[in-house]
């Protein structure tokens, strides 16, 4: 039962939290998502886990994030 545990918390640990999967993505107000976006070249932002990202959504954001 303990190694079942202990699989699970590793299991656990390799998955990846919003925060995690987008470091370069995620702000804390739209206002910082904004200048993000102008950076990259997008023309908005959205929201994502209470977030704001750049871009109009997840898919163009990596778009972007591939041509740099």
């Amino acid at each position: 039962m303990r190694t079942l545990i202990a699989l699970l918390l590793l299991a656990l640990v390799g998955v990846p939290v919003p925060s995690q999967a987008h470091p370069r993505g995620l702000y804390d107000t739209q206002r910082k998502a904004e200048q993000r976006a102008r950076e990259l070249g997008c023309a908005s932002t959205h929201r994502n886990s209470g977030k704001w990202m750049p871009c109009s959504s997840e898919a163009e954001l990596h778009r972007h994030l591939r041509h740099q």
